[in-house]
């Protein structure tokens, strides 16, 4: 018997899990609502229908009031519902013990089969309510039961002969050791679930906000790093100045470099509004292309860029923001200086091809290539070289990533380097 009941307070327990009734939910009280009303008819249905089939005492004609009362009872919640207090939950269970209370009582007391049924507003306040709330629901559903004990009439205590008052202490003490599993281990397990809840959720909120930093950083340096070149410029026209050199000959020039810094100065206003207000768009590739090559224009105007779509890539669009266009122009900036130190100008290729639900874009120079020690680390790690350290093409990779991509770099046999950029398509 006991084990019987323990299994009832088990399910009891999954049933209030499976509901997801949460004490933070706003529509805790809503969501209680129809299990009130089924378990109201049910009351009614048995006393009506099935008094004889369960052995229910003939319940006087004052339940109906009691019937009546608690119909009363659920339309108030029902106008309620949306009424918020930090007891209002605990004070609704106990309500409904006390109902469940009184219908026992009249339907025969402790000799009732259904007497088990109080353990469900215990099981509820164990999974959304303070440890207390529990306690106190099993102290008053406890009390209550052990008032039908003691009223119960002496002829029930002799049923054909045999002495039924050890089978009722029984049942007794078998709801008393189900309401303190209830109370104790499901109170406890609730309570460690809600507070890992709290911790996952405060670990979710520090998480966004270290990759809004490292968003925000990784745009920034890419910023910076694209005014490392107009600066570098600037600084050698100054020296030129200097020098002697005619203003109206370098004027344009240093006009030039001044609007790039502007540019991107520009670039990174626009990119820390969008970062801050987590803006995230859908494009199109043909646009990306666009945007690619409008760029180049304004940024690099001696760049040759050879671009090529697939005919499965021509219709497909990507889930993006502000950080991929500046990746990907730094890739090619890479590129094109890898093909002007090779002697063949500043060619660069930018291919896009799809396969699946993967969109992939390749940016291959014309130079002489990377040493095979260092093709790996490129992109992951700051690395020595005598070129630079790797950085620009450390803070492509890390935006790729935050979009769901990769980056690949490999060194083709003809020469030349090819970075291999992954990316998820958008699925309408």
């Amino acid at each position: 018997m006991i084990l019987s009941n323990l299994r009832y307070a088990k399910a009891l327990k999954n049933q209030v899990i499976l509901l997801n009734l949460k004490p933070e939910s706003t529509s805790l009280t809503t969501q209680l609502l129809p299990l009130r009303v089924m378990f109201w008819l049910l009351k009614i249905g048995l006393v009506h229908f099935a008094a004889d089939l369960f052995g229910l005492s003939a319940p006087p004609k004052d339940i109906y009031l009691l019937f009546a009362a608690e119909a009363f009872y659920l339309a108030a919640s029902f106008i309620l519902r949306s009424y918020q207090h930090k007891h209002w939950v605990f004070i609704s269970l106990v309500i409904d013990s006390i109902f469940w209370l009184i219908w026992l009582h009249l339907t025969g007391g402790a000799t009732n089969a259904f007497v088990s049924l109080m353990l469900l507003p215990i099981a509820i306040a164990a999974v959304t309510q303070p440890a207390w709330a529990p306690w106190s629901l099993t102290l008053l559903t406890t009390l209550g039961y052990s008032l039908m004990i003691y009223a119960i009439p002496e002829h029930h205590m002799n049923h054909h002969g045999m002495d039924m008052r050890s089978h009722y202490v029984g049942m007794w003490f078998n709801y008393l050791i189900s309401a303190l599993v209830l109370t104790m281990f499901v109170g406890f397990i609730a309570h460690k679930i809600r507070q890992k809840d709290a911790e996952l959720s405060y670990m979710r909120e520090s998480q966004l906000r270290q990759e809004k930093l490292l968003a925000l950083g990784t745009s920034s340096a890419q910023m910076a790093h694209q005014l490392a070149t107009p600066l570098a410029s600037l600084q050698l026209l100054v020296d030129d100045l200097n020098e002697g050199e005619q203003p109206e000959i370098i004027a344009p020039e240093m006009q030039q470099a001044l609007s790039r810094c502007q540019h991107t100065l520009d670039n990174l206003r626009h990119a820390t509004n969008a970062i801050r207000e987590q803006k995230q768009i859908v494009m199109p590739v043909t646009e990306l292309v666009g945007s690619i090559k409008s760029q180049v224009l304004l940024l690099m105007p001696e760049l040759n860029l050879e671009t090529h779509i697939s005919e499965a890539a021509q219709t497909s669009m990507i889930t993006t923001d502000v950080s991929l266009i500046p990746a990907l122009l730094s890739l090619i900036e890479n590129g094109a200086r890898a093909s002007a130190e090779n002697g063949l100008g500043h060619k660069v290729s930018f291919d896009i091809d799809q396969e699946s639900e993967q969109l992939f874009i390749s940016v291959t120079d014309y130079g002489k290539g990377i040493d095979k020690s260092l093709i790996k680390q490129l992109g992951h790690r700051i690395i020595e070289a005598p070129k630079g350290m790797g950085i620009a093409l450390l803070l492509s990779h890390a935006s790729f990533e935050r979009l769901g991509g990769q980056l690949i770099m490999s060194s083709l046999q003809q020469g030349g380097v090819e970075a291999r950029v992954t990316l998820p398509v958008y699925e309408k």
